[in-house]
């Protein structure tokens, strides 16, 4: 019996049906060990940035059984993802197991014929692929915690750094400043509506934008008082090649502009599609498509559309760091229209087919037009448009969405006249330049070689994870904390988020997956340099404030001048006399209750004195000493009703009580933080029958499940199927 392991429960139930009873197919469930948490443990750093590895949590039991089934193998098979988080992982899966010589197997579609065809030709694990993805993992983990623990030193507790997360944020307020520092201007659009011969409508615009508005009542008196002509009619012919397979970035981009999807939504989607073999591998750089898949595609354009819709085409990879072996993200079965088992999947299936049938079709033939029309007997700038008529559709017959908002004007010739039907002026402002969308950024983090396609969906999810951006639709605006973390980081490490220095980063770390750059010298030309700035930056004093507050905002205590900080909800103004004056105004400047001493010592600490405070959920009573101490007083009512009744099963002292963290509601032992037992929802005061932890309140169909996320009992209704 050979063992086959690979990431994805769902793949591993798809594959062992394609390999037959010889293999036993089994799924690692994605990572399998990590760094831990603290810094300390996790890099040696003089003994050449070796790191230290710790079973992920709840991966204890996945190791076991998959341990339990090694030694039984005669054969076992690493089938995790094409990529280097999938070598990474297959390298860990080796050490975790203690595996001799497993065989690494890569396929780049879930289909009987691919997997059948990796199988006849397996590998040893890739060691530079694997070195590069734990240089990148170390290289982020250094950054970060250097980083994140002098921003909290020097501007507030909580914030965090990142060698792409800070790069990309930067671009954000670079075009944050730009809007500031736009001041508008006013200006009208004139446009006329007309008739052309044939009766078909004609809208024209003005090619003056005026900012004089008696030169805009001039323009529409004459144009009202006179007769309208076409004075030249300009044509030409022009073609629209069809665009490449996706990418993985290109694919985030279309889903976010015509799906509304974000980023990290469309890979979960497409990692559905790729599970179900629907489609090929989706974290990929390559825009290549493999002979066989372009005879698949040409034979369905010939029988959709005919013979003359086709045309065999080959793009050129635009990644340095692409491998030619890879495949753009297209349909595994080009036949197949739809796909998808919920109307998101079937939307982004449908996205991919087109983008990959498309490429492999016949141009479109379009007539470029501009028309150019005036009156005559007074003078007034051209009014115009330009648009074009579709003369062959070639691949928009695939992908019509794909021809955006070309307008499709009428035919008309040089001296038609034309029937005025309404003239009008709209006054306008100048606009500043638009803040950035998610695809918009990706487009610019690509373009600036920052990052790397499999990492977008992460940075965007990390940015909003902070608070340093919120979303409004589409467009990713910065918070007043991602305002004060990249200036602090452009004021103090400009060179470590400057464009120049991450591309470069970016490209030595694909060079160690070339084989062509070495791990630790690579990390110590790095790591010496940054450390000694941080140590450097160490003696800066502490950001306290972030600049005067407007004049006309006094302190509403003491009358005195105020100055912008930063707090954990964003911008307030503080009295400049702070702590000598406790006077505060919000960002807007209407007062706010500042602390009050209630005359209690704190009981946690004892040097402290308790404080009352206004924050994101009210006011609340807290220890003077925060953040060195965490203390909150809670109300009787609040006491009451934080208490279960539960005793807590890990110290066998304390008692289950609610709290309230960033992400809402949760229960932890009342003996924190030297018991940290913790879990997300009330405990029902039972234990699990199978592995003695709390059992908590489930939903409406699961009453109640075990609190332990490795449990099998933590999804009950799983369990009820398997039975």
């Amino acid at each position: 019996m050979k063992l086959v392991i690979v990431e994805s429960p769902a793949k591993a139930k798809t594959i062992e049906r394609y390999l037959g009873a010889e293999f036993m197919v089994r799924a690692s469930v994605g990572h399998v060990r990590d760094l831990p948490k603290s810094n300390k443990k996790a890099i040696d750093i003089e003994g050449g940035f070796i790191p230290h590895y710790e079973v992920s949590k709840g991966k204890e039991k996945v190791l076991t059984e998959l341990s339990r089934l090694a030694e039984g193998a005669d054969e076992v098979i690493l089938a995790t993802d094409p990529d280097r988080e999938g070598e990474a992982i297959a390298w860990h899966l080796k050490e975790a197991l203690h595996l001799k010589k497993p065989k690494r197997i890569v396929f780049h579609e879930i289909t009987e014929p691919a997997i059948k065809e990796a199988v006849k030709e397996p590998r040893d694990i890739d060691e530079n692929l694997r070195k590069a993805q734990e240089a990148r993992r170390v290289l982020d983990r250094l950054v970060g915690y250097d980083l994140s623990g002098l921003i909290w030193r020097k501007v507030r507790y909580g914030l965090s750094a990142g060698r792409v997360q800070s790069p990309a944020l930067r671009i954000l307020m670079e075009r944050e400043r730009e809007i500031r520092a736009f001041v508008p201007e006013d200006f009208w659009v004139i446009t006329g509506m007309f008739k052309t011969k044939g009766k078909e409508t004609l809208t024209l615009t003005c090619i003056e934008e005026p900012r004089d508005k008696k030169e805009v009542d001039r323009i529409v008196e004459a144009g009202k008082k006179h007769d309208w002509s076409v004075t030249a009619v300009e044509e030409s012919e022009a073609k629209r090649s069809p665009r490449a397979p996706f990418t993985t970035s290109t694919l985030q981009q279309a889903a976010s502009t015509r799906l509304g999807f974000a980023p990290s939504r469309t890979m979960g989607v497409a990692q559905k599609l790729y599970e179900a073999g629907h489609i090929t591998y989706m974290r990929t750089d390559s825009t290549n498509i493999s002979p066989l898949a372009q005879g698949q595609m040409l034979a369905v354009i010939e029988s959709e559309y005919g013979k003359e819709y086709g045309e065999a085409r080959i793009y050129k990879t635009k990644s340095k760091s692409a491998q030619e072996a890879h495949e753009g993200i297209r349909p595994t079965y080009a036949s197949k229209m739809s796909a998808g088992g919920t109307d998101e999947q079937k939307k982004l299936y449908r996205l991919i087919w087109q983008r990959a049938i498309s490429s492999q079709m016949a141009d479109a033939r379009l007539k470029k037009t501009k028309i150019v029309a005036n009156i005559e007997g007074a003078a007034i700038p051209d009014f115009t448009v330009t648009g074009s008529r579709v003369l062959f559709d070639g691949w928009l017959k695939a992908d019509p969405e794909a021809r955006g908002e070309d307008v499709e004007v009428p035919k008309v010739s040089t001296g038609d006249a034309l029937a005025l039907q309404s003239l009008d002026a709209e006054g306008k402002q100048t606009q500043p330049p638009s803040r950035y969308s998610e695809a918009g950024l990706i487009k610019e983090l690509e373009k600036r070689g920052i990052g790397r396609p499999s990492t977008y969906a992460s940075i965007m999810k990390t940015l909003a994870d902070r608070g340093y951006v919120t979303k409004e639709g589409r467009t990713l605006i910065p918070t007043d904390t991602g305002d004060v973390v990249s200036t602090f980081l452009e004021k103090n490490f400009a060179n470590y988020v400057s464009d120049t220095f991450t591309a470069e980063m970016e490209d030595e770390l694909d060079e160690i997956a070339e084989g062509k750059r070495e791990y630790v010298k690579t990390l110590a030309d790095f790591y010496k340099p940054f450390t000694k700035e941080v140590k450097a930056k160490d003696k800066i004093e502490k950001l306290t404030n972030m600049g005067d507050a407007p004049k006309e905002f006094l302190c509403p205590v003491c009358g005195g001048p105020m100055v912008f900080k930063l707090s954990r909800t964003g911008k307030f103004m503080s009295c400049a006399r702070f702590p000598d004056c406790a006077g505060a105004r919000n960002a807007e400047g209407k007062e706010m209750a500042g602390p009050k001493e209630t005359g209690e010592a704190c009981p946690e600490c004892s040097a402290g004195k308790l404080i009352e405070r206004e924050g994101c959920f009210g006011m609340f009573v807290a220890c003077s000493n925060y953040p060195k101490c965490k203390f909150v007083k809670k109300s009787a009512e609040e006491e009451a009703r934080a208490k279960t009744g539960v005793p807590c099963p890990t110290c066998g002292t304390g008692e289950m009580v609610e709290r309230r963290g960033r992400f809402g509601v949760f229960y932890s032992c009342s003996n924190y933080p030297s018991c940290k037992n913790a879990i997300k929802a009330r405990p029902t005061g039972k234990l699990c029958p199978q592995c003695g932890s709390l059992m908590m309140d489930g939903t409406k169909t699961i009453p109640e499940r075990c609190s332990n996320k490795s449990c099998p009992n933590h999804n009950p209704h799983k369990l009820a199927k398997v039975g």
